[in-house]
């Protein structure tokens, strides 16, 4: 197998921002034989005009806007970008996720789209509602509402996610897809220390595991998460994302590196990678400066 060049797009400008994915993503990728380094669009500016195919895979991890952008220009450039921009986008708009996901027989809460939240009183009598900023994350932006004055607070003359309100059961069930494996990781939310973050391995079974793997089918995609609770005794299905932190998924970085692999090549020996955890070492703060610097 040739030794490829893969750049994995992620936000650097903090160290409490470099997930720790990202390194180990670019430490399971030198383990398995190619030149892997960090790029950040948001930490330094780059010439379009000059802009250049500098890899063979780009490995979008970033949710910034910035992020997004330079994916879709390098995917104008024929760029391969995992997860392909046009999947990388429709996930990162909650509305046109929603859509695309109910197109596709998931379980999702009722939904709509609005500029104007006071315009859903009328529904608050079906009981609560909660309300999303399309391109909010990781809680920021969302309004869970009970009376009609909180929608009226709410900005108008701009796009909101509406979804009718379940209260959950327990605490929130994160399921990653990594190729044809599903995982489970039960979460409190919202996570206060790293334990909570990393949360405990939970079982899926059959009927949420197609639960999940329907959720990709729109999008093209076998490499996400999805956010699912429980609530009136069944499950439902509140968010996506196309390149999630896969926290608490064992050997994560190594089973994505595998992918992202197979994605170009097709399969590998599952013994050269499963099980092997990517030794410790300060390659990515080197190639991130060498990357940076480059652009």
């Amino acid at each position: 197998m040739s030794r490829m060049r893969i750049a994995v797009i992620a936000d650097s400008r903090k160290p409490s921002h470099l997930s720790p994915l990202v390194t180990d993503l670019v430490e399971a990728f030198e383990v398995l034989g190619h030149d892997a380094a960090v790029i950040d669009p948001d930490a330094q500016g780059m010439r379009l005009d000059h802009l250049s195919l500098r890899a063979d895979l780009y490995v979008l991890k970033s949710g910034t806007e910035a992020a997004l952008s330079l994916a879709g220009a390098l995917d104008h450039l024929g760029a391969r970008v995992l997860n392909p921009y046009a999947a990388a986008a429709a996930c990162r708009d909650k509305v046109v996720q929603t859509a695309m996901l109910a197109g596709a027989d998931v379980p999702l809460p009722d939904s709509w789209l609005t500029t104007d939240p006071g315009e859903m009183a009328d529904e608050l009598v079906g009981g609560p509602l909660i309300v999303k900023d399309p391109r909010g994350s990781r809680g920021r932006g969302l309004h869970v509402v009970r009376q009609p004055h909180q929608l009226r607070a709410l900005e108008r003359d701009r796009p909101w996610l509406v979804m009718r309100y379940h209260a959950p059961v327990g605490d929130d069930l994160k399921l990653y897809r990594i190729g044809h494996e599903v995982f489970g990781v039960r979460r409190r939310f919202p996570a206060r220390t790293l334990a909570e973050k990393r949360g405990v391995p939970a079982a899926v079974d059959p009927d949420l595991r197609e639960v999940v793997m329907r959720c990709g089918e729109p999008f093209g995609i076998d490499l996400y998460g999805v956010d699912v609770i429980h609530s009136d005794g069944r499950p439902w299905v509140v968010d996506m994302s196309s390149f999630p932190g896969f926290k608490g998924v064992p050997d994560a970085a190594m089973r994505i590196a595998d992918h992202a692999v197979r994605w170009i090549h097709g399969p590998i020996p599952p013994v050269a990678v499963h099980g092997r955890k990517p030794p410790r070492r300060h390659a990515p703060e080197r190639t991130l400066r060498a990357v940076q610097g480059s652009s």
